[in-house]
């Protein structure tokens, strides 16, 4: 076996043609584990990431180098009217780089429903299970213990306890975690268990080729069948081409650029799916309420999230439901997801070590009426798209339940000052304030909405009518051609989403080898 390697900028000066076995576009939680379990058996595979290579050395805990060097437009991607901003990965690694590192399994909810509505008989928690305990074990994901919580999950714990509301801890992938808290900018001891720190050097080890820097532009096709993948090499100083054009020639191609640079790749190359391609996005939309506490909370240090409830994840029919978790808060964070200017971020930025944040993050996508997010290409731009968000009444209703029960929680827990997240704060400071929610305006930009968890696009399932790739992930007028990431789930998940897409990538790679065969 003969060792890959990894390539950057500074590596490819001339144009330069490949020829492999499969060419895998993108290198975060789909991506990665495709390309180790191809690799394994044997495959010749090339691996192209837009990102730049970071390493531990490299990682700071300073949100200036994080945002630059990790973040899909330096963290402040979002929607065309700003309603919606949007937290992705951008380095070798993806989203996996820079997650906070929650580990769940698929809802088994979830994938009835994707069996029910969209005929995907191909995938069951049965089919999974082997797949997820296999990841557990390389990623070391187990639960973090009670007594390491940091202040700011307890706050949530502490308040779920005393409403009686469910409540749990969460398994995260780590090995030797030094409880730092910025997981966001980078492990700078590599004890998350990123695909940066494991999978993608085990894959390298076996033969892959990864080129950083490196952005596909365009997939060549004739007939049912992608020819070669064209890509240009990225100066990460300017954020521009250099010139240099990598040219990858495959039997067989795998998407795995993510929710939106998948869709985005697929327009480019004039597969559109009839028009699906970019559609039914799903973004699992976040509120979120401050809390000013008498006590330090400290919500930029230790392991970012520990504490989750599922209490509100099914209000019934025709609601929307979330589930509940807390942020780190470290100063650019939280100042880019205030709504304020001025004086007042700058108090609440010299109050920070007393602040909780509190998330609600909604399950789109599970009713009749949503359409969720549409993902187009923007005339002029290289990196950026058009995104537009369709909210629904039942949205804003359940943003405004939401932010009533996080408040209640926060009182519970000891806050003697509460906020919301409006162009026009509504500031709390006793319980019986609550219905001061009720006269507030939850309607887009003036309600701050964020996301972290892009799903969707690219929905699998058995009509091509209604689908972008089969229930094996193919793409449903292309013979050699697969996406195999966020971008495939026809519904958002109830839970942080890394972990569902290592399975399907994992159980994915199966039908792509036999593909090739």
């Amino acid at each position: 076996m003969t060792a890959g390697r990894i390539f950057t900028h500074e590596d490819l000066t001339k144009d330069l043609t490949v020829e492999c076995d499969v060419c895998v576009i993108g290198s975060g939680a789909g991506g990665a584990w495709t390309a180790h379990e191809l690799v394994k058996q044997g495959k010749r595979v090339v691996m192209l990431e837009e990102g730049g290579y970071h390493t531990r050395r490299e990682f700071d805990m300073t949100e200036a180098r994080a945002f630059t060097n990790l973040y899909q437009e330096l963290g402040d991607r979002g929607t065309d009217d700003l309603a919606i901003t949007i937290l992705q990965g951008r380095s070798v690694g993806g989203g996996t780089t820079v997650n906070w590192c929650s580990s769940f399994r698929t809802p088994d909810r979830i994938i009835q429903t994707w069996r029910d509505r969209f005929g995907i008989d191909t995938l069951s928690t049965e089919i999974l299970t082997p797949h997820w305990e296999a990841i557990e074990k390389r990623l070391h994901v187990a639960q973090w213990p009670l007594e390491m919580i940091n202040a700011n999950n307890k706050v949530l714990w502490d308040g779920l306890g005393k409403l009686g509301y469910e409540r749990s801890l969460i398994r995260r992938n780590v090995n030797n975690c030094l409880n730092l808290g910025y997981c966001g900018m980078g492990c700078p001891v590599d004890a998350k268990q990123s695909m940066l720190a494991t999978i993608l050097p085990d894959a390298v080890e076996k033969g892959l080729d990864l080129y950083a820097n490196c952005s596909a532009r365009q997939l060549e096709w004739s007939g049912r069948r992608v020819t070669a993948v064209k890509a240009e090499v990225i100066d990460p100083a300017k954020n521009r081409f250099t010139g240099v054009r990598v040219t990858v020639k495959p039997k067989l191609t795998v998407v795995s650029g993510g929710a939106i640079n998948s869709p985005g790749l697929l327009l480019r190359s004039g597969l559109d799916g009839e028009g699906r391609v970019g559609t039914r996005t799903w973004l699992h939309p976040v509120v979120a309420m401050l809390a000013e506490f008498p006590f330090e909370v400290k919500a930029f240090s230790g392991a970012p999230q520990s504490v989750s409830s599922h209490h509100f994840i099914d209000r019934g029919p025709g609601e929307v439901g979330f589930f509940l978790e807390v942020p780190p808060l470290h100063p650019l964070l939280a100042a880019t997801a205030s709504t304020g200017t001025g004086a007042l971020v700058q108090d609440m930025l010299g109050k920070l070590p007393f602040i909780n944040s509190m998330l609600a993050i909604h399950v789109d996508g599970l009713l009749p009426e949503e359409t969720g997010a549409t993902v187009r290409l923007k005339d002029g731009a290289n990196f950026k798209y058009s995104i537009t968000y369709d909210f629904k009444k039942a949205h804003w209703d359940a943003f405004r339940f939401a932010c009533k029960e996080m408040a209640k929680l926060q009182f519970a827990a000891g806050a003697k000052r509460v906020a919301s997240l409006h162009l026009d704060p509504v500031v709390m400071e006793k319980p019986e304030e609550l219905d001061k929610l009720d006269a507030a305006r939850f309607e887009p930009v003036r309600m701050r909405v964020l996301t972290a968890h892009q799903m969707g696009g690219c929905a699998m399932g058995k009509d091509p009518r209604t689908s972008v790739v089969d229930p094996h992930l193919k793409f449903h007028t292309m013979d050699n051609l697969f996406v195999v990431d966020g971008s495939v789930l026809p519904t958002s998940l109830g839970v942080n989403p890394q972990e569902t897409i290592y399975g399907i990538a994992r159980w994915a790679a199966q039908g792509i080898a036999t593909a090739l065969a």
